[in-house]
């Protein structure tokens, strides 16, 4: 396998390339840079990590006064 590119949305949000029989996510958008060099079992893990990494930024808690 080659390097991939990897979406997110439509968008390019990183590759990801063979390294130690996975593949290695190198992020190119800073909001994904918390997975950058994290090694998964396929393109569609990363894509699922991108997916709960987003969202978990998305619910932010409410602060109470």
């Amino acid at each position: 396998m080659q390097k991939q590119v990897i979406e997110f949305g439509g968008e390019p949000v990183g590759i990801v390339i063979p390294d130690e029989d996975r593949l290695k996510f190198i992020a190119v958008k800073f909001h994904v840079i918390d997975l950058d060099e994290r090694r998964f079992n396929s393109a569609d893990e990363v894509r699922l990590a991108i997916r709960d990494l987003v969202r978990s930024r998305n619910i932010a808690p409410t602060a109470h006064v």
